[in-house]
């Protein structure tokens, strides 16, 4: 008797339901055809040793398990259940009536215990959006697939409650966990370790992570070792919008084929990666024989943060351009292509030269010309181009030091950024696509960034002076339209333009030199 089940493969961030067929014919041994990895094959041992600690027999006949589509390779052992099941229901030792109803994922243990396996959001929208009527998986899993809502999500923690329960010996009552109440208190879900009011002075950088904050900026920070950098970039999560539903999804997706969800069953907030600097190509943007998400991908509507950027490989930090500029990277291996959405705030830090000290008020650098001309090289100029605010940090004089409570807090200074945040998306209700200043598109530059007169001639006398290039100019424009939005201006005055300008110091000063 041929048996059919379902599960999934994930395929990017996205899943692809696959079917199970099990046919028993004569012969002896057990095949698993359909482009299967070694995990996949290695389930028929986990399969047999299961079924006899049932006190059920493995067929002694040839047991044909066919993975379709075969055009797609299947990888992991999240087959293993479903497989298990079909054999059972196919050998008449379980009559399953339900089996085609249900989306099946699960890893078995040898003794019949399910594990958690990776991918089971994007698996669950599949199974809705493909009209299952729910989804068995292992009860670790379910409170991230629980926040699908129109599918049954039955938790299982051993084979034999997935033959009841399939079987109709069992009830089991379906999880759901509505994801909107995740988010009723955000606020309180920030590290209380970290402030910006633990930052003495630098009024100057504190408000450019606010601009870069409220207008999802990309901000490089240039400074002496000691000024502060670091406590800078940390804080940043504190100062950034609480995520929508939406993208706490989109981004729980991409946590969930990677497999770092741990328990919880949503991301609710952004992410701040910090990926050390021997990082791989790979390793940054995504890769694998059936590619896996990056660390540009893991930072999606968060923040990725380079820190110490010149000693990043020059190859690691070119593959920044594409994905800085599209919002996403697209892997291409031999026989497939896959995008990943990579939609990140990049902070980075860097010193001025080798020693460190270049731009020291007080102690000398040490290294020749030629050797800082060498050592900033290392940051292309197209790269440079594509990060919106170049921020010099200097060291904080100990007579302008702060007390603590006068100094301003991570939380008012969010307020700020959240309104300023909801003022752009009043502006973009048209353009359900774009959430920030930083994603308007050349073709709605004129109508979302209206220049005064003397703005514009300001503007266009910057453009001449530093040899600007044209996304440099669509960068600082950005920028002052955020710069207006703090400051609840319509139009942009040449106090905003000036400012931008202000705030792209490598484009008015040679550091090398």
């Amino acid at each position: 008797m041929i048996t059919k089940t379902y599960s999934a493969t994930v395929y990017g961030v996205d899943a692809k339901v696959i079917s199970i067929e099990v046919n028993i014919v004569t012969g002896t041994k057990m095949v698993i055809v359909g482009l299967p990895d070694n995990a996949v094959k290695e389930s028929q041992h986990r399969v047999e040793s299961v079924i006899k600690h049932l006190d059920r027999f493995v067929p002694r006949h040839r047991i044909i398990v066919n993975l379709a589509p075969a055009s797609i390779k299947k990888e992991g052992a999240a087959y293993d259940l479903p497989i298990a099941l079909a054999i059972l229901h196919s050998s008449e030792q379980a009559h399953l009536d339900n089996l085609g109803s249900y989306m099946i994922a699960g890893e078995l243990a040898l003794d019949g215990t399910l594990r958690p396996i990776r991918g089971t959001l994007p698996m669950a929208l599949e199974a809705k959006r493909q009209g299952y009527k729910g989804f068995i998986l292992p009860k670790e899993n379910s409170p991230e697939a629980a926040i699908v809502e129109g599918l049954d999500i039955i938790p299982v923690q051993h084979i034999q409650e997935a033959i009841d329960f399939l079987s109709g010996q069992k009830k089991i009552k379906p999880l759901f966990i509505n994801p909107n109440i995740l988010f009723t208190n955000p606020d309180t879900k920030a590290p209380p370790h970290l402030d910006m009011r633990d930052i003495q002075g630098q009024s100057h950088p504190k408000r450019a992570l606010e601009i870069a904050a409220a207008g999802g900026h990309n901000l490089l920070m240039i400074g002496p070792p000691g000024v502060g950098k670091s406590m800078l970039s940390k804080r940043l999560p504190t100062i950034l919008p609480p995520l929508s539903l939406h993208e706490a999804l989109e981004t729980t997706k991409i946590y969930s084929v990677a497999g770092k969800m741990g328990q919880q069953p949503l991301i609710t907030q952004r992410p701040f990666r910090v990926p050390h600097h021997t990082i791989s190509e790979v390793a940054l943007v995504g890769g694998g024989s059936i590619p896996q998400p990056g660390e540009i991908s893991l930072a999606h509507h968060g923040v990725l943060s380079l820190e110490e950027l010149t000693e990043f490989k020059r190859s690691v930090l070119e593959v920044l351009r594409q994905p800085l500029e599209d919002q996403c990277i697209t892997v291409t291996r031999t026989k497939l292509s896959l995008d990943f959405p990579a939609n990140f705030m990049l902070i980075a830090s860097m010193n001025p030269c080798p020693c460190g000290y270049y731009t020291h008020p007080e102690k000398a650098c040490t290294c020749p010309p030629t050797l800082r001309k060498k050592y900033l090289s290392k940051i292309s100029g197209p790269l440079l181009d594509r990060i919106d605010i170049h921020l010099q940090v200097h060291p904080v004089k100990f007579n302008t030091k702060q007390r603590a409570d006068q100094r301003e807090s991570s939380q008012t200074i969010r307020t700020r950024v959240i309104n300023t945040r909801q003022r752009q998306c009043r502006r973009f209700a048209p353009y359900p696509t774009l959430h920030s200043n930083a994603m308007i598109p050349p073709s709605l530059m004129q109508k979302m960034c209206p220049l005064t007169t003397e703005s514009q001639t300001l503007l266009t006398r910057a453009m001449k002076k530093l040899s600007l290039s044209t996304r440099a100019y669509d960068r600082i424009l950005k920028v002052a339209r955020t710069i207006a939005d703090l400051e609840e201006h319509i139009n942009i005055n040449p106090t905003h333009i000036a400012e931008a300008i202000h705030l792209r110091s490598l484009d008015r000063e040679s550091w090398a030199s």
